[in-house]
């Protein structure tokens, strides 16, 4: 009876204590990964960014009316030029080179509105060869200066005296310093003999061949030292009409030549020169008017590359 007794208080007390439940496992939460936040603006970089864009469309305006300026100032200038000023009428054109280069600029960019690939492309295009044209010029005009200085210590038995224009009776500025500069060198090389070289043009009243002829006697050098050749139009007409007066007059044909010419004007003659087979000595006639040797000096660049590719008969 014990026995059963405690077998079933066992029962009872196992009957009443329940089974521990096991403790349910704690889920750890995979942390996620923080969301990358894009960067923030710095403000002080944003007011310097909007202050370099206000600064890009002002000089974009700026220079845009700059633009406007030199195209209405050029344009002036060049009018002035052509019709207030005689013998400027090169500078004329330059001016207008400048206004149409302005333009040109002006027009691409409103195309790269529209089309800014095409315009860019167009733009580099443009601004190499201007480049290329500048250097090719700048060159030019080097070599104009250099050979603007001439070379007086050569010796030369006769010198041509290049024309150049005459109003009605009275020499024109650039054929008053020629005279000066050939009276100076006669007098102080008394066996050199001149040809006055130059024929008659429209609004004169004689050949400037006359004219120099005249003045030099007047100023008192032998007119035996002075030999007129007053047919040639052209720089290639002096040289190679005052060749053939010397070869008339003294039987030969001299292989060293001088040539006096306004001294933006040497180089030129020195192509010409060669072309008639002599040696060339250049004897400057400085040109006394200072604007209007600038003028020259750079119509002069023309002038030689217009002799390069066309070659040497034309009226120059």
């Amino acid at each position: 009876m014990a026995n059963t007794q405690k077998a079933t208080t066992k029962k009872k007390t196992t009957a009443k204590t329940p089974a521990k439940k096991a403790a349910p496992k704690k889920k750890t939460a995979k942390k996620a990964a923080p969301k990358k936040q894009p960067p923030q603006e710095d403000p002080i970089f944003r007011r310097k960014t909007i202050a370099e864009r206000t600064v890009a469309s002002k000089t974009r305006n700026w220079a845009s009316l700059f633009g406007w300026v030199g195209i209405v100032f050029f344009t002036l200038l060049a009018l002035f030029f052509f019709y207030c000023m005689i013998g400027y009428d090169f500078s004329g054109l330059v001016c207008l080179s400048i206004v149409a280069i302005i333009l040109v600029y002006k027009g691409l960019h409103l195309l790269g509105k529209k089309y800014y690939q095409d315009a860019r492309t167009l733009k580099r295009v443009f601004t190499t060869l201007l480049c290329i044209g500048l250097l090719v010029v700048g060159i030019t005009e080097a070599i104009i200066i250099k050979a603007s200085f001439g070379d007086l210590k050569q010796h030369c038995d006769y010198m041509v005296v290049l024309g150049a224009g005459v109003r009605g009776d009275v020499p024109s500025l650039s054929l008053r310093n020629r005279i000066d500069a050939a009276y100076d060198y006669l007098t102080e090389h008394p066996d050199v003999t001149a040809v006055l070289s130059g024929g008659q043009g429209a609004g004169e009243n004689l050949s400037e061949a006359q004219c120099m002829f005249d003045h030099l006697t007047a100023m008192g050098i032998d007119p035996s030292r002075l030999w007129m050749e007053d047919q040639a139009t052209s720089t290639w007409e002096n040289l190679n009409f005052s060749l053939e007066k010397i070869e008339e007059k003294t039987g030969q044909r001299p292989e060293i030549l001088g040539v006096l010419s306004s001294e933006y004007h040497l180089f030129r003659a020195s192509l010409f020169a060669d072309a008639c087979g002599v040696e060339f000595v250049g004897i400057p006639a400085k040109t006394t008017k200072l604007s209007l040797r600038v003028n020259y000096f750079m119509r002069e660049v023309a002038g030689v590359w217009h002799y390069l590719l066309l070659g040497g008969q034309y009226n120059a």
